[in-house]
């Protein structure tokens, strides 16, 4: 008896799935985060595919990846405008009862503890990216996300303390820096 025939999916990963993690690389300027992408795009059609309702699998496969790679991308925006925010809002909160205006020290030491906490994040492997921005930008559960991404719960807990810990890491190196 020969091989079973090879299912719709497999074909697609067979044919698609080096092309398409170039087109994501052009599109996301990092592989990791591209070959991450592709796997969820594949998981996303992998059911349509299975009961045969893809007319046109390798369009709807580049599509469904490219509104992932858009996603990741507008989180990444609204997690650098969210965090830029979080350190003006806690400076002018927490220094304007001593002066109405910063000390150029003060400002650039929040300027470098702004650029460690970003390099922390962009750092972070893309599950783990997602489910904190998910969390800290979005506002959403750990059981939202869990069920958003297909993970558990546990999972989710896990890759929030993963991302806190480097978080914190990097604070610290940065106040290292600084004495």
């Amino acid at each position: 008896m020969g091989h079973p025939q090879k299912t719709l999916l497999e074909k697609l990963f067979q044919n698609h799935a080096t092309d398409l993690v170039r087109f994501l690389t052009r599109k996301l300027k990092n592989a990791q985060d591209a070959e991450d992408i592709a796997q969820n795009a594949f998981i996303r059609i992998q059911h349509l595919a299975e009961m045969g309702k893809l007319e046109n699998p390798k369009a709807y496969l580049y599509q469904t990846a490219s509104n992932l790679a858009i996603d990741q991308i507008r989180r990444e925006k609204l997690h650098s405008n969210y965090v830029q925010g979080e350190i003006t809002r806690g400076l002018t909160g927490s220094e304007t009862s001593q002066s109405s205006t910063l000390s150029p020290e003060r400002l650039l030491a929040a300027r470098q503890d702004l650029t460690q906490m970003e390099q922390a994040i962009t750092g972070l492997p893309l599950k783990c990216r997602q489910v904190f921005l998910l969390h800290r930008v979005k506002g959403m559960t750990y059981t939202e996300i869990a069920r958003d991404m297909s993970i558990s719960v546990s999972s989710v807990e896990k890759y929030i303390l993963q991302a806190l810990k480097a978080c914190r890491l990097a604070l610290a190196k940065s106040k290292n820096a600084e004495l």
